[in-house]
């Protein structure tokens, strides 16, 4: 639903319990702000020097984004924490309280943050997340529901003949209204290749929430909206999702991690210690009858094989859909 999308909240804290590998305390980007931290717990510092002496508090931005519904006070979210100064580790770190804003500049403060962080990746010690470390102190709420609303198609599914075809379906529930069966309501209505226009029926506005539960669970079969192809990637997590209809061209596939290892001469094996045959090459193929096209599940077994890390996986399957040769929509998160 229009004006039903994420939102992001900002903001600035100060890391402490780092092992000697936060911010100089000598740089005033730190020692100012966390002087203000000791003069608002009744420990008033007198010079700034005094923070000197060690490397335990790290400045960092912090962010946290809230679902298409938004919250409601006391929702707790997950922060995620990146430095934003000299730090070289957040490694046992916490963050001590600190306010959240939006995203605009002078937006009021929305939620307080705080807690022991959580590195994501090891190799990557200067960005974290805190599990429901951000508690919103007030509501944040999508706008209200009035006599129509806008369904907008998500990027990667937007055609003229998907929103048609949607705005379709959702007028077949004007037969569970009150209509005339020679004229039937109209109350979808397809404005352009990604918004689809609700009009609400006089008799359904004293029940907002149930007509846009009816909408927004209208059930159809993927297949009238003839959905794309898809490859689904995030190089943060190493996850890759596909369609089971997703296919490739002819290619070729070379890469600097895939070695070959040859002893030469070779071992004479024994019971004791065995020979044991690795091959860093595969061959797939598939029983698609669709020319030199194969599927990408044969690609993905041919990786799992060669025991091919999931964010190479990843670069690989970015790079066959830079050459032209991936049929699907590929889209990175």
């Amino acid at each position: 639903m229009q004006g039903h999308m994420p939102n992001t909240l900002r903001g600035i804290g100060i890391v402490t319990g780092l092992r000697g590998t936060g911010d100089d305390g000598k740089e005033l980007v730190l020692a100012r702000p966390l002087a203000e931290v000791y003069k608002h717990n009744g420990n008033e510092l007198r010079d700034l020097a005094e923070l000197g002496k060690a490397k335990a508090a790290a400045i960092v931005t912090l962010s946290v984004t809230l679902p298409e519904g938004g919250g409601r006070e006391g929702d707790q979210f997950d922060v995620f924490v990146q430095v934003s100064h000299s730090a070289s580790s957040l490694v046992g770190g916490t963050l001590i309280i600190s306010p959240l804003m939006g995203p605009t500049p002078g937006a009021p403060v929305l939620a307080m943050a705080a807690g022991p962080l959580t590195l994501e990746a090891t190799d990557v010690p200067t960005t974290a997340r805190i599990r429901g470390g951000a508690t919103l102190i007030r509501d944040v709420r999508p706008p209200k529901v009035g006599s129509s609303f806008d369904l907008i198609l998500r990027p990667h599914f937007r055609s003229y003949q998907v929103a048609r075809t949607l705005a379709a379906e959702i007028n077949d529930l004007g037969a569970s209204i009150d209509v005339d069966e020679v004229a039937p309501r109209v109350i979808a209505t397809a404005i352009d290749e990604s918004t689809i226009r609700i009009v609400v029926p006089e008799a359904e506005r004293t029940n907002l929430p149930g007509f846009v539960a009816s909408v927004m669970g209208k059930r159809f079969s993927p297949s009238l909206v003839d959905l794309p192809a898809m490859v689904v990637v995030n190089e943060r997590t190493g996850s890759i999702v596909v369609t089971g209809d997703v296919e490739i061209a002819s290619v070729t596939v070379g890469s600097d991690a895939l070695v070959i290892t040859t002893t030469s001469p070779a071992p004479i094996p024994t019971p004791g210690d065995p020979l044991v045959a690795k091959q860093n090459w595969a061959e797939f193929g598939t029983t698609s009858t669709t020319g030199d096209r194969a599927r990408i599940q044969d690609l993905l077994e041919a990786f799992k094989h060669l025991n091919v890390p999931a964010r190479q996986q990843i670069q690989i399957l970015a790079q066959i859909n830079q050459a032209g040769r991936l049929y699907a929509r590929f889209v990175r998160e």
